[in-house]
């Protein structure tokens, strides 16, 4: 007979030989794959307790300023007593207001400034015009996967060992240039910090987080099936640990019953007839306003693990993820007009991290004449439906599943490239599939 999964378990294992790597390992870097909502910062911020505990001194590399803050903010809230440097930029604005409320907390836009504190943290951009006479001995590279490998380049040289942490799942790093030329390369500029790593040095120790404490049991196998086959996880919760209730009735329309099915079952379609239309597609986008509208007008509760009392499904539990700006764009101009002006409404690319009740997505692929590889990249949808801790409504015309036979992957094999994940084209298959069990045909 198998044992029972114990999720608390799995993670405290997990971290344990994390942080035995970390402190009193040999190599020069240790890589942590996360999935979504797995704890990464909080394993970040415990690494970095601890090895200041330990009096290590480390300097940490985050990718935007935003996450620079929010790591200063969480390492405060566990240690108040902790000396932290904030390096920032020479802006007008250049970091959280609310850090200047923490005593423990010393900001400037010169390194040398914060020398002597257990740890300094910064962005990528900003270490990279950093000079030292002596390296840190350790650093955290916190989301890995999203930092380029020129830029772990640019601030290698500033410390000895590293602990590097990310989700392999999430959006390719960025780059405004072609890298054809580069592709398959070991020395790729554009690949990620950690496929370089690796490339070069196979022996590192390699890590998972193995256990989702955001997705429900409801959204993590098909998530780890489609987006994580090679770092599998499972949810921390179980399928009566959540519940999604509702105090108005439904009114028997699709926006109404696609809200009842993704209560239940944790997903749901809205279909719209199969038609191409523009990218701002004003159907779709009054029907993703018209499914939020309702969320709210009908009284969601939100009832887990966190608190026997059920909590009110408010604005800001909720969020609008979409491919385009101009599509996120048109959304708020449609939610403005129904009266909701506060519910966020983003693009997969500026929802990486983040975490809500319940997501409703305009799905990219939705009304296309083709599949591009911008829309079958699988960060994106990955993103997308992985970012809800209940419920997740998808948006879509019919005929997405017709147009991805008709536009079968066709991108050529690059030797030498590592493949991570299934191709995009393979992860809207899975995901299709597994929505197409809970569709709500609708005609507007």
């Amino acid at each position: 007979m198998t044992a029972a999964f114990d999720p608390g378990a799995a993670a405290t294992r997990a971290t344990d030989a994390i942080l035995h790597d970390t402190l009193r390992g040999t190599h020069r870097g240790v890589v942590v794959d996360s999935p979504p909502g797995a704890g990464k910062s909080t394993l970040v911020v415990r690494a970095a307790l601890e090895l200041a505990d330990a009096g290590r001194p480390l300097m940490i590399v985050a990718q935007t300023n935003a996450q620079v803050d929010d790591l200063v903010l969480r390492l405060a809230e566990k240690n108040p007593e902790l000396p932290v440097g904030r390096l920032h930029s020479s802006d007008a604005d250049p970091y959280d207001k609310a850090l200047d409320d923490l005593p423990n907390v010393r900001k400037s836009a010169k390194a040398g400034d914060l020398a002597g504190l257990s740890v300094v943290i910064s962005t990528a951009a900003k270490w990279a015009h950093v000079k030292v006479d002596e390296p840190w001995r350790h650093a955290i590279v916190d989301e890995a996967y999203q930092m380029r490998s020129d830029s772990l380049l640019a601030v290698a040289g500033l410390f000895e060992r590293a602990l590097f942490v990310g989700d392999p799942g999430q959006l390719d790093p960025f780059s405004i240039v072609g890298s054809e030329q580069w592709a398959g390369l070991s020395y790729d500029p554009s690949a990620s910090a950690v496929t370089t790593l690796l490339a070069h040095n196979p022996e590192l120790p390699q890590h998972r987080l193995p256990v989702s404490w955001r997705l429900p049991a409801s959204a993590a196998p098909l998530v780890s099936d489609a987006f994580y086959p090679y770092t599998p996880f499972r949810s921390g919760t179980g399928h009566d640990d959540r519940r999604l209730s509702f105090a108005v009735p439904s009114d028997g329309s699709g926006p109404d019953r696609v809200i009842d099915e993704a209560a239940v079952a944790g997903w749901g379609l809205l279909e719209l007839p199969a038609r191409h239309t523009p990218r701002t597609d004003p159907e779709a986008v009054r029907a993703v306003a018209s499914v939020v509208r309702r969320l709210l007008d009908r009284g969601g509760a939100a009832t887990s693990e966190r608190s026997p009392d059920p909590a009110p499904l408010t604005t800001d539990r909720i969020a609008v993820g979409t491919a385009h700006r101009d599509q996120a764009a048109s959304v708020r101009a449609a939610l403005t007009e129904l009266g909701v002006t506060d519910v966020i409404v983003d693009t997969a690319n500026r929802l990486q991290g983040r975490e809500y009740d319940v997501t409703v997505v305009l799905h990219p692929l939705s009304g296309r004449p083709d599949a591009t590889a911008f829309h079958l990249e699988t960060g994106r949808l990955c993103v997308l439906a992985s970012r809800h801790r209940h419920a997740c409504i998808v948006v879509c015309r019919a005929g997405v599943t017709d147009l991805l036979d008709d536009y079968p992957s066709t991108e050529p094999v690059q030797l030498g490239t590592l493949v991570k994940f299934p191709d995009g084209w393979e992860a809207n298959h899975a995901v299709l599939a597994r929505l197409a069990e809970h569709r709500v045909s609708w005609r507007p």
